[in-house]
Order: structure tokens, then sequence, then C-alpha cells
């Protein structure tokens, strides 16, 4: 077998077992290879990782990598589409078998609360219970007066050591844990560890106000260009995945896959067997 020939065929077989996910089951694989646990937690897709391509497009990826979940960047479900297209977009996923779990990130920088609500309403006609942001400190006021009229839970997601306003989870907390419970985070583990924080402290001090995950990897956890696939760097999933699990985590678990934008199906595949395999070990 030539080395350009054998690359190509662990490239394929390290994809199977997410390719084939949506087809086997949580009680016994079709072939008695015995119980998966991969329905531990909640595997999802943020679709950011798709953002080079159709919504169309996206959603069969999805489908194939035999995830459930998806939280909706607006490179799918545009900002500026009418309520009746955003409810026809909608519908596409759901005809899919996926379901929305949240949409973002959204960034809500203004401090025009009318302007803030047109996201809001786009919320709501999306479809996505949860709004993952990216506020500043000055609108918060008006973003939880919002999050309250409209019913939605914020998560604000933390961008490391760039972001001004939130680089770390506990940098969410100090700004919301005197306000309405709508008002919480997206741990991002990439951006956290770049912080030099440690994941678990974080996940920790910020435990009853995580309303959604950003899963990635990296090699180097002080250059965020050293993105890898999971499994492939230094991020502690299988501790990151036994915390959540023992305390009943019930939000979803993203793949935000920055990698290769153009052609990212093989990595992300290559993803989600290494999750689905550490809840399996774990189990």
């Amino acid at each position: 077998m030539t080395s350009t020939t054998r690359r190509s065929f662990l490239g394929t077989a390290a994809a199977l077992p997410a390719v084939s996910a949506a087809a086997a089951s949580t009680e016994g694989s079709a072939n008695g290879g015995g119980p998966h646990h991969w329905d531990d937690l909640k595997l999802a897709v943020a679709t950011y990782s798709l953002r080079k391509f159709s919504r169309s497009a996206a959603i069969d990826i999805c489908r194939q990598l035999g995830v459930k979940y998806v939280n909706v960047k607006s490179f799918h479900m545009p900002y500026y589409l009418s309520d009746d297209d955003l409810k026809a977009a909608r519908k596409e996923f759901e005809r899919a078998g996926l379901e929305i779990v949240a949409g973002g990130n959204i960034s809500l920088r203004s401090d025009d609360s009318s302007e803030l609500e047109h996201y809001f309403k786009y919320a709501v006609a999306a479809g996505m219970p949860i709004m993952v942001c990216a506020p500043t400190h000055s609108n918060l006021g008006a973003i939880e007066k919002l999050a309250i009229k409209y019913d939605r839970k914020m998560a604000i997601h933390n961008h490391g050591p760039e972001d001004k306003f939130y680089p770390a989870p506990s940098d969410v907390i100090k700004r919301v844990k005197d306000m309405d419970p709508r008002m919480g985070l997206c741990v991002d583990v990439g951006h956290t560890v770049r912080t030099g924080a440690d994941i678990l402290e974080e996940i920790d001090g910020a435990w009853d106000r995580i309303y959604d995950f950003h899963v990635k990897d990296l090699t180097d956890f002080t250059s965020k260009e050293s993105r890898v696939d999971v499994g492939d760097g230094k991020m502690p999933i299988a501790a990151i995945f036994e915390m959540l699990k023992e305390r009943s985590y019930q939000g979803v678990v993203g793949l935000e896959y920055e990698v290769v934008a153009d052609h990212p199906q093989l990595g992300m595949a290559k993803s989600f067997s290494y999750m689905r395999g550490v809840l399996d070990g774990q189990a």
C-alpha cells in the first residue's frame, strides 16, 4: 500500500464511526458490537464550523455526522430574513431530524435597545431558545430586560485573551451572577485555556449559569493557531466530559471546528469519533 493510499484509507476509517452514528443504536449496534453511550452527553454541531457551505449542504453534513442538535450561525439563517423565511428555514432543519438548540454567536454590541430587540425577534422566529452572544458590559441591563421579555437564555461566549469584555467564563460570571437566571454563558474551552485559566476550575465556578459549550482542541494553549482535530491536542476532553456527566449537564456540547474551513468534513468526523470513543470508554 502506498503512503498516499494508506493515508486515504486511515482517514476514511477514522471518519466511518461518526458518519454511521445516525444509524447506530445507543442500546446496541446492529453488528453485535455492544452498546454505545454516545447520548451520555448531547453532542452537537455549531454550524459556524460549516460557514463555507449553504444551509442545505450544512444540514446534509450534520446528518452524515449523526448529530441531533445544532447551534445555527447566521450564515445559515441570515438576520435579514423575514419571520416567514426564518420559520421555513427552521423547518428545513427539523425535516432533517435536527433540533435547533441555540443560535450564534450573535454579537449584541449595540447600546440601542431597539436594535438589540431585532435580534431577539430573530431568535424567536428562528426557534432559538438560547442566544449565544458577545455583548459589552454597558448593555447587559438592556439585554437582561429583553431576555425576560422574550424568554430567551443568554449564553455569553468567552473569546480568550483578545476579548476585552469576557476572556474567560469567570469574567462572564462576575457580571451576571446577580442578574436574572436567563443570563448565563457559553463556555468555549479553546479560548478559555488560552487565558491561562484551568478549564475544569472555570467550568466549576460557572456551573449554575452554563447553557452551552463549544469544544475544540489545541496543541499549544498559548496559540489559537495550534487548533487541531479534537483528540489530537492537549485539551482534557475526558476530564471535561466526566465532570459534565457527573453533574448531569442538560445542555449540548457543540463542536466548533475551525481547523479547515473549506473542507472540514473529515476533521469533524474524526473529532466526533474521538468524543464518542471517550463517552464509550467512560461508560
